[in-house]
């Protein structure tokens, strides 16, 4: 089981899970009340960080979310708000 945190690293799940394992962690998040959290997707060519925004498009408790700043991993991070209001009804609740 993953610990979830305020970040997560994407370093050790293999391509293949990166979506369902992105899902789950943000429904996690959200449920431990993290209004932001940050995603490590790596730089490389930019396939682990689209898939990262395709999920995070597609999640309605996602607010938005913009690259870190440079100290926080830049291009290779995604900074996500997500809602955490105790009367939002997320989808999967």
């Amino acid at each position: 089981m993953i610990e979830i945190t305020d970040v997560f690293d994407l370093h050790t799940i293999p391509p293949k899970q990166v979506k369902v394992v992105v899902e789950e962690y943000l429904h996690e998040a959200r449920a431990k009340g993290f209004p932001v959290v940050r995603i490590i997707h790596g730089k490389g060519i930019g396939v682990q960080r689209e898939i990262v925004r395709t999920v995070l498009s597609r999640t309605p408790s996602v607010i938005g979310w913009t690259d870190a700043p440079p100290e926080a991993g830049g291009l290779g991070a995604t900074i996500v708000r997500l809602n955490t209001s105790t009367d939002y009804a997320d989808s999967t609740d």
